[in-house]
């Protein structure tokens, strides 16, 4: 089995890094990219940069804090939020960017996850879904920070992203983000079990005890980690060590 990853998740509003609840009520936490090198240097094995106002600010910001974070942080860096284009996806690449995640736009037009794959690598195209929950075993895709329905089923859609070409998942279970009830792991069990790329599970971790479950019953194949980080409930070195503590197959520093 391939490594589980341990992600940073850092969710930027125009300078700032941000934590929301359900991607709402959001509070200021500090300077991303001072949190980024902390996490870098802690051994987070990837950065994942959301911006969670993209298609409301100009996107610059965004781009000169990738930039910045990518002369200093030297693990894969994801960056997702307002992109809209190959044009859009190009323009982060060359900022520093190793990934992006791309939602609202694919919803709108599929074709896009094609282009991206097909010009820069299945590898750099990553899948966003904001997933709630519709009914029993059932979740529906939101676009624009869970705000707007699309009407897509999040298994047929995942399935679908994987055959344009899409080539890992970034799973966000909007109604347990921020909550710190735990991973909807029946979600990321329900689309694990649905594709072959890695699934990013995301959304909902407030205990150490969370991580363990949702890659033994969902099958996560990474985890984003913001709030535990960001408030100093758990180190990444301590995650790290409880989850080997648990034969979980995290990389070993």
């Amino acid at each position: 089995m391939a490594n589980l990853r341990l992600i940073a998740r850092l969710d930027i509003k125009g300078p700032n890094l941000i934590k929301g609840i359900q991607l709402e009520g959001v509070r200021v936490v500090g300077d991303p990219q001072t949190f980024a090198r902390r996490y870098y240097q802690q051994g987070a094995d990837e950065i994942l940069y959301m911006d969670a106002v993209a298609s409301l600010y100009n996107r610059d910001t965004l781009t000169n804090i990738v930039r910045r974070t990518a002369e200093e942080v030297f693990v894969p860096i994801t960056v997702g939020g307002g992109l809209r284009s190959v044009d859009d996806v190009r323009d982060m690449l060359r900022a520093g960017a190793d990934k992006v995640a791309i939602n609202s736009a694919a919803t709108l037009r599929p074709e896009l996850i094609s282009e991206v794959a097909e010009r820069f690598g299945s590898q750099c195209m990553v899948l966003q879904i904001d997933a709630k929950r519709s009914g029993p075993g059932r979740w529906e895709v939101y676009r624009d920070c869970g705000r707007e329905h699309t009407d897509l089923d999040v298994v047929e859609w995942a399935r679908r992203g994987q055959e344009l070409g899409a080539g890992e998942i970034l799973l966000t279970s909007v109604d347990r983000e921020g909550t710190r009830k735990g991973f909807d792991w029946e979600l990321v069990k329900a689309v694990n079990d649905a594709v072959t790329i890695p699934v990013i599970a995301s959304g909902g971790m407030g205990t150490f005890d969370h991580l363990p479950e949702v890659v033994e019953k969902g099958g996560a194949d990474a985890v984003a980690i913001a709030y535990m980080l960001h408030y100093d409930k758990l180190t990444l070195p301590a995650i790290r060590e409880k989850s080997l503590a648990r034969n979980l197959p995290v990389r070993k520093l």
